[in-house]
């Protein structure tokens, strides 16, 4: 089939290569003349695991192209993706201008039947409005429909070739015929296409990575709990992952979800209910408990240190949301390094992640030393503070990393090491949930 993706950031980059690799004929058309050129000269603008080996072998094939024409995207094109970003409004409404000018822009260039398939996280009633909003600049006939991306950053190669499940949002056979059509190659194992009504599929995105976040945040009000009662959170997280209604799935305590998803896709729910007036009040909780699960373990490294961290040294571990990723968009790292360097000014911050540095340092200030790998920002720190579960911190040297610091303090947001072992090796060592140990 011959597609279009308009919008070359993650979403958009991912879902037009892996559909090229099942053989389609992609043309990928963004309005930045510099992510594209990038593109055409064989770079990545993104790190995802994967998915430069995917871009130039299709590239070089010639099934996927990349270009600033949205004529030359739309021209052939039977079916054309709406990859476009939609940040968050203060409000925390949804901006959809960038999904409503694309689509204006597919109808004018229009000159026989598309599929639009609206990929960006939008909120319920969108696809339906983008349809309205088209028809008034094209005679051509066309269809709208939602087909949510469930992807996870580090994994979203794999997520796109084995999906758990495809959500098609129609509203007629003819596209629910397509999209099946499209997606038949990466069902082969028996996942279900589902498909729903466009308001359906909608409410469908926003209600999976709510409930996913709320699952985080119940496992760090846990952990809390924990602490103050004596308990083990790991424990506890066994005892309820053991149950096959609960399962495991995003039921690890730590430092709370970021990311470019979880966060606004939760703002935008509780936005979208309060209109319609439906609160959503786990929604709005579990925001809220996300910001006190970060700001609970800030206030413990400030405990240790009395109060007052000015003239100290801490050293980062992590700075991306997640591993397997350079995003650090609301990144647990970021906002706790930038409170720390507001609540004291004389503090030096080191920070070492495998891929994140370069957005990281458009984000923090000047004054935060970068380190080329994990041993340099402990030379000389007062304290270790891990904030991302990269797999190479996962095993340090221990004996190496008790030799740089100044004191062998490790604050460890993800709950990476064995407290019982870390005292052993002489830390005190604070993690999530579970009892502070200080050597014997």
């Amino acid at each position: 089939m011959k597609i279009s993706v308009v919008g070359c950031g993650y979403v958009g980059l991912v879902s037009g290569t892996c559909f090229a690799e099942m053989g389609n004929d992609v043309v990928a058309v963004d309005r930045d003349a510099d992510r594209v050129k990038t593109l055409q000269s064989g770079g990545v603008p993104i790190y995802e695991p994967g998915l430069a080996e995917l871009i130039q072998r299709n590239r070089s094939d010639g099934r996927l192209r990349f270009t600033t024409d949205m004529q030359r995207a739309v021209q052939d094109a039977l079916a054309i993706f709406i990859c476009v970003g939609t940040p968050p409004k203060p409000d925390g409404s949804t901006n959809l201008e960038a999904v409503m000018d694309a689509g204006r822009c597919v109808a004018e260039q229009m000159q026989s039947y598309k599929l639009v398939v609206v990929k960006s996280t939008v909120p319920v009633g969108t696809c339906r409005k983008l349809a309205d909003e088209m028809a008034q600049h094209t005679d051509v006939e066309f269809d709208v429909a939602s087909n949510p991306e469930f992807l996870k950053e580090g994994a979203a190669v794999n997520d796109f070739f084995r999906p758990d499940r495809v959500v098609a949002g129609v509203d007629c056979q003819r596209a629910e015929a397509l999209l099946r059509r499209l997606y038949t190659p990466f069902l082969r194992t028996g996942k279900p296409f589902i498909c729903m009504s466009t308001p359906s599929a909608e409410i469908t995105k926003h209600a999976c990575n709510t409930m996913l976040a709320t699952r985080i945040s119940f496992i760090n009000e846990v952990a809390a709990l924990c602490e103050a009662s004596g308990a083990d959170v790991e424990e506890v997280r066994r005892g309820m992952a053991a149950d096959s209604r609960i399962g495991s799935q995003f039921l690890f305590p730590g430092l709370g979800f970021g990311g470019s998803c979880f966060p606004k896709d939760i703002r935008s729910l509780a936005h979208v209910g309060r209109a319609f007036g439906s609160v959503m009040r786990v929604a709005e909780a579990t925001r809220a408990a996300n910001e006190e699960a970060r700001s609970r373990f800030l206030e413990r490294i400030a405990q240790h240190f009395d109060g007052d961290l000015d003239g100290r040294k801490l050293a980062f571990w992590g700075l991306a949301f997640k591993p397997r990723t350079d995003d650090v968009r609301e990144a647990p790292a970021l906002w706790l390094i930038k409170r720390m360097l507001r609540r004291w000014p004389a503090l030096d911050v080191a920070a070492h992640d495998p891929v994140a540095i370069p957005g990281a340092r458009e984000e923090l200030p000047d004054r935060v030393a970068f380190c080329a790998n994990e041993y340099e920002p402990l030379e000389g720190a007062d304290a270790l503070v891990i904030c991302t579960e990269w797999n190479e911190f996962r095993s340090p040297q221990i004996s190496r990393v008790k030799e740089l610091l100044k004191s062998p303090v490790i604050f460890d947001g993800r709950n990476l090491y064995d407290p019982e072992r870390m005292r052993a090796e002489g830390f005190t060592y604070y993690s999530v949930g579970r009892q502070t140990l200080r050597p014997r």
